[in-house]
Parts: structure tokens; sequence; C-alpha cells
């Protein structure tokens, strides 16, 4: 075997310099090239800080818990398992106890910013439910407008008028994220209540009403909004972690 190979493909040696430039073909190098990155960050925090420990039994429970949902109770059978995923227990012992140390590295990492994050992306993240009828004229839409304030059922013009898609669940969009609406109707809604109309407006090339059905605002008792801003937060460190250093590609033969 080629000492320098990090492959051997049908006996064939594939070095270093060879597989990378692969990598380079397929635009797949600068992906490869920050996993690394992540996982050096990663290993170097946990290998580095001082107040990761993880209690040893609460590590041996999990692997208890692994080996009875996976049918591994049986320490044969458990060792072939090891052996076909290319492991041993002392590497799938080390496993289970940095992914412990990584979970309490995220949650001091996140645990100071959320709060301040979380009201940064709020706008964004706040959601209203509306309805709406879209029309290709000012005119008609202050017409439907008049009929709407005067009784007419909302669901039923826009059914019979609207040329957008919703027009088929009665004008009904669904919940929409205030950070995506154009900032003309934004402002509107945010200063409506639920089963107000806004507008008429135009809105790139047509006019449409909205109605207001419901505020959905975004809150971190929601666990798993939560969870996703832990996990944006988190890999918003590794990043720049990764930009701060110095990297530099060197492959020697």
């Amino acid at each position: 075997m080629d000492s320098k190979a990090l492959l051997i493909v049908d006996d064939q040696p594939l070095s270093l310099r060879q597989c990378l430039r692969y990598l380079q073909a397929t635009g797949k190098l600068q992906g490869f090239i920050g996993d690394i990155l992540r996982q050096y960050v990663l290993e170097r925090e946990i290998e580095t800080r001082t107040d990761l420990d993880v209690p040893s039994a609460l590590v041996e429970q999990a692997v208890v818990d692994f080996r009875l949902q996976n049918q591994l109770t049986d320490a044969k059978a458990f060792q072939d398992w090891l052996i076909r995923n290319g492991t041993n227990y002392e590497l799938f012992h080390n496993q289970i106890t940095n992914s412990f140390k990584l979970e309490k590295l995220k949650a001091q990492i996140v645990e100071a910013r959320l709060q301040e994050y979380f009201i940064e992306r709020k706008l964004v993240l706040d959601r209203v439910v509306i309805s709406r009828i879209v029309v290709d004229s000012k005119e008609l839409a202050e017409e439907l407008h008049s009929q709407i304030s005067e009784g007419a059922s909302f669901e039923q013009l826009a059914r019979e008028y609207s040329k957008a898609d919703e027009r088929i669940a009665n004008g009904m969009m669904g919940a929409v994220s205030r950070g995506t609406m154009p900032d003309v109707l934004r402002a509107a809604i945010d200063s409506a209540h639920p089963g107000d109309l806004v507008g008429p407006m135009q809105i790139e090339n047509y006019w449409a009403i909205f109605r207001v059905e419901q505020f959905i605002p975004a809150t971190l008792e929601d666990n798993q909004l939560k969870q996703a801003l832990q996990n944006e937060l988190f890999e918003r460190w590794i990043a720049e972690k990764i930009q701060a250093m110095t990297v530099k590609l060197q492959v020697n033969e």
C-alpha cells in the first residue's frame, strides 16, 4: 500500500492531492474544508475547556439506552455492530461523552446571546394570518372593499374575483412572516386588528384587499423556535471562530 495514498480504489492508490483535485472539480472542496474547520473548532473547545465535565453515570446510562433502543443488549451483537460501523467501544464511549460536552458547550455559548438574538430576529419570526383578494385595477378593488364593508362575503368575492391562487381557499393565504411583507403592507397590518380590512393597496402590478385573521407573535416559550434559534446562534459562533483563523491549504507528496 502506498503510504502517501489517501484511498485505494481497485488496488489503485489515490493521493491526497488527487482527492482534493476531485473535490475541487465537483465544487465540493470548500464545503469539505469547512467541515474540517468546524470539527477542529469544536474538538479544540471541548479539549481545552474545563467546565464541560460530564458525570460518568450519565454517559453509561446513555450507552445502555442506546443498546436497548437498537436491540444490542447481547454483547456479541453489540461488538458486531461496532465492527460494522468501523469503531470500537472506547471510540463509541468517547463519542457519547463528547455529544454531552457539545450540548453543554452549546448551552454556554448561546445562553447569554439568546434574548438579544430573539429580539433581533423578531420581525421575521412574528407571523400574521391574512386573506387577500387580488385584482387588476384600483377601481375594482375599491368596489369590492365597499361591498365587503357593507356586509358582502369576503370569501365569496375572493372566489369570484381574485386572481391569486389562494382564491380556491376563499382568499386565505395562511401565516405570513412580517419580515417578508412589503413595508407598506406591514405598516398597515401592524396598526390593524383581527377582522380588519387593509387596502386597497398596490403591490407590484396588482391591487389587493387584505383581511387580518390572526396575529401569531413569536415567543421563546415555543420550544421548537427556541431550539432553532439556539442552533442558528451556535453555528454563527462557529463561523465567527473560523473567520478569525488563518487557514492555508498545503499538500505535500
